[in-house]
């Protein structure tokens, strides 16, 4: 019942006054409920609305309560109510209300949904609800906002904001708005007759006036809010100029005077430009910030809002432009100089790698295979001392625009130029100059010692195939005097022939072998001279020497023969000489034999094989 209560007193602050001085007809369907609950009913409304109602209609069933009793009780409570009940049938309900105001299920043509009316009803108490307190709290922001630029000693409350979004609340209600007047004057959908209620007919001007005051205070809000913003960037603007002016004066004079190192190497050179970018960096924020203010003060000098900043631009002459174009020159030019030290440390690291690379080659024990390896690797070597000359220059290029560079530099503190004793840096690029030009004057002189041994490595190899060749071009000769050199001649002075151009063959032979004993010889020397030893020196001599004894063993075996041959002829010519053809003359007999002994001892000599001394 206590719901019930509420319900009534809730819906009865729905109408007007106008609508409530009317009086109120009540409808209770009493067509599925007991008499009991019927009856509670009525009282209930007799508690607590009982001047606003007029008549109540309890729609009786079809089998009705005892209409004695129910009468009887009905008239019974009549002068307590003070207000009438009748009961009537659902049928008969428009003798005592108009059709256009009952539903369907009442015999009537009134169109009604009651949960649509009851979501608007609630979106409208919402809004209510919610522009009410920010139309409050707009007038306290707004209210505090005039009291504050009346009293300049009095500090804002910054904080102080509405707890409602506006823009939220402002489409809220257009959107409320939009929908009672769509229903007022289109109806319900479907194309059936409707007409707005009453309390969505005085609900309408009510979201207007709500909606006018809240723009109207929003507007207001709306520029103090941007009145805010404009005192908080112009503090900001303070704040940044104090900050200028305090780096100015401090950090950043006192980072300029104290970073004049170049580092030792290319690390160190590199964390210092690291550094030096920090310090630009901090100094493009503060220039930065000194270009807004000034940007900042010549758009709004000759504006209504000046005077705000008058103590900005009373502050502004402590800001010497001279300052800022000066560390930015000499920051400018400390880049510059760091760029430098990073190249010139950059070019002395390449370079150093490239004589540790040159001189690990260089200590490196050589054993190339044969000459064509040896013109690679002194064609490697060349490079590589190229590589060096060419690198060893640039490092001289880079350290004298580096040496220039840093006799130019000069410290500056407040307008005041200093020089700057820079002989530490001098010291140390002059240093590593003289440390590479030395180190690459010992490269030399150790690609020269190289160069010399390769050549010699060179000579050795070439003497070693010169030699191998002359053993070979020996047993060729050995092996022509074998197979070809076997003609004894046809008389005596083709024999002595033969003997003059075998002479002249061991002639060549000798030749050969006298050169392949110097090339050996000199192979020799050579191995000596590298302190090495060498594949093939060791068995080409014993090679040499015996095929030379073989040569000569067989050179001495056709030189005898050949003389036996010129003998045996000389004889034989002789007796035919002295014993013509159909001659008379007897021949000495022991001259015959003479000749014939030297013959078969010819014959004998060539049947027997020639024998070598390793047998």
């Amino acid at each position: 019942m206590d719901e019930l209560s509420s319900t009534l007193d809730y819906l009865l602050s729905i109408p007007s006054d106008k609508c409530k001085a009317r009086g109120f007809t009540v409808i209770v369907d009493g067509r599925k409920s007991q008499w009991n609950i019927v009856k509670t009913v009525v009282l209930m409304l007799q508690n607590v609305i009982p001047a606003e109602v007029s008549l109540v209609c309890v729609v009786k069933p079809d089998e009705f309560w005892d209409k004695k009793f129910t009468h009887f009780c009905f008239w019974k409570e009549k002068d307590r109510l003070g207000f009438e009940v009748i009961l009537v049938s659902a049928n008969k309900l428009t003798r005592y209300i108009e059709p256009c105001q009952l539903t369907d299920e009442f015999g009537g043509s009134l169109v009604y949904d009651h949960m649509d009316w009851l979501n608007k009803r609630l979106v409208f108490e919402k809004f209510t609800k919610e522009s009410t307190s920010l139309l409050d709290e707009l007038a306290v922001i707004n209210g505090n906002e005039k009291g504050n630029q009346q009293d300049k000693d009095r500090p804002p409350d910054f904080n102080f904001l509405p707890s409602f979004d506006p823009e939220t609340v402002l489409q809220t209600g257009h959107e409320l708005l939009s929908e009672l007047q769509q229903r007022r004057f289109n109806g319900s959908e479907g194309g059936v007759s409707w007409s707005p209620m009453d309390d969505e007919l005085l609900a309408q001007p009510q979201v207007m006036k709500l909606l006018d005051s809240l723009r109207e205070q929003y507007t207001k809000y709306q520029e103090v809010c941007r009145q805010r913003s404009k005192r908080t960037q112009l503090e900001e603007i303070q704040q940044k100029v104090m900050q200028v002016v305090n780096w100015l004066e401090g950090p950043g004079t006192e980072q300029l005077r104290t970073q004049w190192g170049i580092g030792d190497s290319i690390r160190a050179s590199q964390a210092l430009q690291q550094k030096h970018e920090e310090i630009e960096s901090q100094h493009s924020v503060i220039y930065v910030f000194y270009i807004k203010i000034n940007t900042s003060i010549s758009e709004n000098a000759f504006s209504h809002s000046f005077q705000p900043y008058c103590l900005i631009v009373l502050m502004l002459p402590l800001i010497r432009v001279d300052v800022c174009y000066r560390q930015a020159s000499q920051l400018e030019f400390r880049q510059n100089v760091l760029q430098s030290a990073h190249e010139f440390h950059g070019i002395a690291q390449d370079l150093s790698q490239q004589l540790d690379g040159l001189l690990g080659m260089l200590c490196a024990d050589v054993a190339p295979a044969d000459g064509a390896a040896i013109q690679q690797t002194l064609k490697h070597l060349e490079e590589k001392l190229k590589s060096v000359d060419g690198a060893l220059q640039g490092l001289r290029e880079k350290g004298q625009v580096l040496l220039e560079q840093i006799s130019n530099q000069t410290s500056w503190s407040y307008g005041k130029d200093v020089t700057i004793e820079n002989k530490e840096n001098i010291d140390h690029i002059q240093s590593v100059m003289e440390d590479m030009q030395l180190r690459k004057q010992r490269c030399e002189d150790m690609v020269d010692v190289r160069r010399l041994k390769m050549l010699q490595m060179v000579q050795l190899f070439k003497c070693e195939e010169d030699a191998a060749q002359a053993v070979e071009w020996l047993g060729e000769l050995l092996d022509a005097l074998l197979k070809t050199h076997i003609r004894l001649g046809d008389d005596a002075q083709e024999s002595k022939i033969l003997l003059e151009k075998h002479r002249k063959f061991v002639d060549v032979a000798q030749s050969t072998y006298d050169y392949g004993r110097q090339l050996l010889q000199a192979t020799v020397v050579l191995c000596q001279s590298l302190r090495c030893t060498t594949r093939s020196s060791g068995d080409t001599l014993p090679r040499l020497n015996r095929v030379w004894k073989q040569f000569t063993v067989t050179s001495e075996e056709r030189v005898h023969r050949l003389e036996m041959a010129s003998a045996f002829h000389t004889a034989a010519e002789k007796i035919l000489k002295e014993c013509p053809e159909h001659s008379e003359v007897s021949i000495d007999l022991e001259t015959y034999e003479e000749v014939e002994a030297v013959g078969k001892s010819l014959l004998d000599r060539l049947t027997v094989p020639v024998v070598f001394p390793d047998g």
